[in-house]
């Protein structure tokens, strides 16, 4: 039987998207960052740190989305935390339903080709012999 060459097999998401939706990819992680760091960098001083600790997390979270590392992971952790925070706190609804769908879209997207993730893995070639 002759070698198994998979190397068209790509994985669940775009994470080598090329020219324009790589550049639509960079752009969604972008803002969805500034948002979740802009909400981080308003919060009083004097707020407690069991308040603020969603915050903090999602401003974590928008840190590695904009350099595009770990892409995915950052992703869940933006749609646990919004929706933790749409849930339990009193302010506005949309902004965090809004930003947790925008987490959920990169997660399943991927980081674009313009990302950390896109230059550390990249695409991979898989080979299956048979073994003698």
């Amino acid at each position: 039987m002759a070698d198994l060459n998979l190397s068209a097999m790509r994985p669940p998401f775009s994470t080598l998207a090329d020219r324009l939706p790589s550049l639509g990819l960079l752009l969604l992680r972008v803002v969805t960052a500034a948002v979740l760091l802009l909400r981080c960098v308003q919060i009083d001083r004097s707020t407690p740190l069991h308040t603020a600790a969603p915050f903090l997390t999602a401003a974590a979270a928008g840190l590695l989305l904009l350099l595009g590392s770990w892409t995915v992971v950052a992703g869940i952790v933006v749609v646990v935390v919004e929706s933790f925070l749409s849930f339990t706190h009193t302010g506005d609804l949309s902004v965090s339903v809004l930003l947790a769908a925008l987490g959920l879209a990169l997660a399943l997207l991927g980081p674009g080709g313009w990302s950390v993730d896109a230059q550390r893995f990249g695409w991979k070639r898989i080979e299956i012999r048979r073994p003698e």
